[in-house]
C-alpha cells in the first residue's frame, strides 16, 4: 500500500512515526505499595511512605500488576521474558519524591510483538511492537490553584503504568489514531487498562520526523504525554509542517521534547532530549531481577478472552461480513457481544445493519451508551426473525423498532397490538391488485404500451389499500402477471 507523502516546496516527504504510550494498570494497589489507585480521590489521600519517598522505605513487587503486564503482552503477540530487570532512572523534578523512577530498560518483561491496523480506506496494515516495560508513574504538579506556588498531588505517584513502545512503522496521522485506538481496544478487551484518556489512565508521546522518501531517518522530535486521539492528529500536522519548513529553509531539526498546546495548535520546544545515558539508569538495589515460574504465562494465557483482531476476522469468516462492519461491532468487547446475541439463529447481516445503523445511530443521537439501550439484544433478534420469516416487511420493521426503541417493548406484541402484520395471503392480495387494475385502465393501457414506469405507480396504490402491510414481493410477482 502507498504510504501517505506530504508535499514540500522540494517535492515528497514521508512521515515516519514511532509512538510510546503509557497506560494505567488495572490493579486496587500501587506497582510497589499497597495504597489504593482509584481516580479522582482527594489530593494526597492514597500515599503511603514507600509512595513519598521517606527514607529506608523498601518497594514490595505487586504480584497482580506482573500478570496484567504478562497479559498484555500476550495480547501484543509479544515475546514475554521470563527474566526481566526494574532499574532506577535518574532525574529530578517536584512530583518526584525518590529523584529517581523505578522502570525497566535493558531488560523489559515483554519484547518484540505486532498488531494489525484497520485503515479508513479499507487496508489492513502490520505495526511492530518493540517492547512493553513496567514502570510507577510519578505523582501530579498542579499549577493553577495558587498565584505564585506549584502543588503536588502524590496520589499517582507509584502507580503501576505499562510502557509500549511501537516500531517506527507508523506513516501519518490516520496510522497513528487507528494504532492507538487499536491499542486502547485491546487493553479493554484484557481489562488491564482502562483506556480512559480524559482521566490520564493512558497517554502517548508521539515521536515524529521526516524525510525524502527512501533515506535514511531523519531527526525525530517527541511530542509528550498527548492525551486524546484528535490532539495526537493534530500534533502530528503541525509537526510535519513544522520540521518540513524547517528543513526546506536550510535548517536542521533538533532531537528535544516539546510540548502541544491545544489553544495554540502548536508544538513548542521544552528541552533537548536526554540520551539514555543522561538518566544514569543502574538495576535497582532493593528488588531483586524479576523471575516468572514456569507455566505462569501458560496459565496467563488460557485466561485471555478472544480479542479484536481475532473477532474481525471471525465475524468476516463465519458471518460473511464486510471489514468495516466486522471493524464498527468489534469496537467494544460489549458491543460485539451483543451483536452474536442478536445474531444467534438470525441472518447475520442483517443483524449487523439494524445494530450499526438503526440501533448504534439512535444511541449516538442521544447519546446514551449500548449498556443503556432500551432494546435488548433479544428483543432485536425477535424483530429480525420477524422480518426474516415475513410477518413484517423492512419498512415496518422500522416502525416497529422506532415503538420498542421509545416502549421497550417486544416486537411481537407491537405488532399484534398496531395490526401490522404484513398480509402474505395471496388471494387476498390478487383481490386487491385486480381491484387497482380495474380502477385504473388508461394507466394500464399505457404501461401495456410502453411505459415501464408507471410499475412503480401500481405498486403504489396496492400498498396504499393494504396500508403497507403487503409482503412486496407478492405484490410485484402478481402485478407483473395480471398486467
Amino acid at each position: 500500500m502507498a504510504h501517505a507523502l506530504v508535499k514540500g516546496e522540494t517535492g515528497d516527504w514521508e512521515i515516519v512515526i514511532g509512538m510510546e504510550i503509557h497506560a494505567q494498570v488495572i490493579a486496587n494497589s500501587k506497582l510497589f505499595s499497597g495504597s489504593a489507585t482509584a481516580f479522582g480521590a482527594e489530593q494526597n489521600t492514597q500515599v503511603s511512605m514507600v509512595d513519598a519517598a521517606m527514607p529506608g522505605m523498601l518497594p514490595v513487587l505487586n504480584k497482580a500488576c506482573i500478570e496484567q503486564a504478562v497479559k498484555t503482552g500476550l495480547g501484543l503477540n509479544a515475546e514475554i521474558h521470563k527474566k526481566s530487570v526494574f532499574a532506577r532512572k535518574n532525574y529530578f523534578y517536584a512530583d518526584l519524591p525518590q529523584g529517581y523512577q523505578i522502570s525497566q530498560f535493558e531488560d523489559p518483561i515483554v519484547g518484540l510483538g505486532k498488531i494489525e491496523i484497520d485503515l479508513p480506506d479499507g487496508t489492513v496494515k502490520e505495526i511492530g511492537i518493540t517492547r512493553l516495560h513496567l514502570e510507577q508513574d510519578a505523582g501530579k504538579s498542579i499549577h493553577d490553584q495558587h498565584p505564585t506556588k506549584s502543588f503536588v498531588d502524590l496520589n499517582r505517584s507509584g502507580c503501576a503504568l505499562m510502557e509500549i513502545v511501537s516500531e517506527p512503522d507508523i506513516r501519518g496521522p490516520e496510522e497513528a489514531a487507528a494504532y492507538i485506538n487499536k491499542i486502547r481496544m485491546i487493553l479493554r478487551y484484557l481489562e488491564t487498562c482502562d483506556g480512559n484518556m480524559d482521566e490520564g489512565s493512558m497517554r502517548a508521546d508521539v515521536n515524529i520526523s521526516v524525510r525524502k522518501p527512501g533515506d535514511e531517518l531523519g531527526t525525530r522530535a517527541e511530542i509528550k504525554n498527548v492525551n486524546s486521539v484528535k490532539a495526537i492528529q493534530q500534533a502530528i500536522d503541525f509537526e510535519v509542517s513544522r520540521q518540513i519548513d524547517h528543513i526546506e529553509g536550510g535548517n536542521e531539526v533538533v532531537q528535544e521534547t516539546r510540548l502541544w498546546d491545544p489553544v495554540k495548535m502548536e508544538t513548542r520546544s521544552m528541552r533537548s532530549k536526554e540520551e539514555a545515558h543522561d538518566y544514569r539508569y543502574f538495576p535497582d538495589p532493593d528488588l531483586l531481577p524479576l523471575v516468572l515460574e514456569d507455566g505462569l504465562v501458560e496459565s496467563i494465557r488460557a485466561t485471555l478472552p478472544e480479542l479484536p483482531d481475532q473477532k474481525k476476522h471471525r465475524f468476516m469468516g463465519d458471518y460473511g461480513l464486510s471489514l468495516y462492519d466486522s471493524s464498527v461491532l468489534i469496537a467494544e468487547r460489549s458491543r460485539a457481544e451483543y451483536f452474536e446475541a442478536v445474531a444467534n439463529d438470525n441472518d447475520a447481516k442483517l443483524a449487523a445493519n439494524w445494530v450499526i445503523n438503526e440501533l448504534l445511530g439512535a444511541l449516538n443521537k442521544d447519546e446514551k451508551k449500548l449498556d443503556d439501550s432500551p432494546i435488548s439484544a433479544k428483543q432485536l433478534g425477535g424483530m429480525i426473525a420477524l422480518i426474516s420469516d415475513n410477518t413484517i416487511s423492512g419498512k415496518i420493521a422500522k416502525e416497529v423498532f422506532a415503538e420498542m426503541y421509545a416502549t421497550g417493548k417486544d416486537a411481537d406484541v407491537i405488532v399484534e397490538e398496531k395490526g401490522l402484520k404484513q398480509v402474505t395471503d395471496s388471494g387476498e392480495i390478487e383481490a386487491i391488485v385486480d381491484q387497482v387494475i380495474d380502477a385504473n385502465p388508461d394507466n394500464v393501457e399505457k404501461y401495456r404500451g410502453g411505459k415501464d414506469k408507471l410499475f412503480g405507480f401500481f405498486v403504489g396504490q396496492v400498498m396504499k389499500e393494504t396500508g403497507g402491510k403487503a409482503n412486496p414481493a407478492m405484490v410485484n410477482e402478481l402485478l407483473k402477471k395480471k398486467l
